[in-house]
């Protein structure tokens, strides 16, 4: 069997993820080794199938699909190893994939996974892989600047699921559902911040009626318009933090500052009330997606949880959730 760990390509280092998992080896050795359990918690491959062995200790032959998306799947071949047990408890399974399917990027590769018992329980679970790019020296740069990078963020992510599986109970599926209605909820509120500050306060103040309410209170003396622009600018510097950073005290800041703003801008011009989309609406709205977003904040997997380098313990720390 032949596979690409042992040195780097051309096209960059091979992709190291681990993480520290609190389960006990058996039931991580069933979860990445069972087909129909680790296409469950595994972003990379959608569907497993092993193939019939000649004998119990010949190699297992295995089927792989990936879908891309638009109706496409990557089809391809693998072949893993009998596992080796050393005498300190640590398992190893070693494999070669690849595949010819000329959407992908990926030729042949190989690596493996490590499983090594910790001394107060649990279990370090550890890869490494790589593989050759396809489509010369495009297919090397794009491998490089795009795809070995989010492989890597994939397989790490795919650590954390299958943690947050087995350790806290969260089924991956739960875990994705999570993660895509956070991603939601965040976009909405940082949308709203970008349309608030650019189009209401940048662009179109004056039609916004920003800079009539400003005025009519009176309190600036001809400073409305520099006003306006740098409210818009801090509302557009929000709109990025909140899609960014992602921390609750953040999320509790900004639902704050909302209220305010809105409470504010009636006070002084109980008018806005009347209008089809008003500030109040625009509020309440932004203050369901911060209810949304902090609600699936708990229990989402996240890359930052791996070590992404043997000896790594920069983010090592797994963040305490609240299921």
């Amino acid at each position: 069997m032949r596979h690409t760990t042992g040195k780097r390509n051309a096209a960059g280092r091979p992709i190291y993820v681990e993480i520290d998992i609190g389960s006990d080896m058996e039931a991580l050795w069933r979860h990445t080794q069972q087909p129909k359990l680790h296409e469950r918690w595994d972003l990379r491959f959608t569907e497993i199938d092993y193939l019939p062995k000649a004998s119990p200790e010949a190699d297992q032959d295995f089927l792989y699909r990936t879908r891309i998306g638009f109706g496409l799947w990557i089809r391809g071949t693998g072949r893993s190893r009998a596992p080796a047990f050393s005498a300190d408890g640590i398992r190893t399974s070693v494999l070669a994939f690849g595949t010819d399917h000329p959407l992908s990027l990926i030729g042949r590769g190989g690596g493996y996974w490590r499983y090594e018992p910790l001394p107060g329980g649990g279990v370090r679970f550890a890869t490494r892989f790589d593989y050759s790019a396809r489509f010369g020296r495009a297919g090397r740069w794009l491998d490089r600047l795009l795809f070995r990078p989010l492989f890597g963020w994939a397989t790490a992510w795919s650590f954390d699921a299958l943690r947050l599986w087995l350790d806290r109970g969260v089924p991956p599926a739960e875990s994705m559902l999570r993660a895509k209605l956070h991603a939601l909820s965040v976009a909405v509120l940082s949308l709203c911040w970008a349309y608030a500050g650019i189009v209401s306060k940048l662009l179109f103040p004056s039609a916004s009626g920003e800079l009539d309410m400003l005025r009519a209170a009176g309190w600036f003396s001809g400073g409305e318009a520099t006003l306006v622009a740098a409210l818009g600018a801090c509302e557009l510097l929000l709109a990025g933090l909140v899609a960014l950073v992602r921390r609750p005290g953040l999320l509790l800041a900004q639902a704050i500052a909302a209220c305010a703003l809105t409470a504010v801008g009636i006070a002084g011009t109980p008018a806005l009330l009347y209008s089809p989309f008003n500030p109040l609406v625009l509020t309440l709205i932004m203050l369901a997606a911060t209810a949304a977003a902090r609600w699936t904040r708990d229990g989402i997997p996240s890359a930052k949880r791996c070590r992404r380098r043997p000896g790594d313990d920069a983010i090592a720390n797994i963040e305490e959730e609240r299921i």
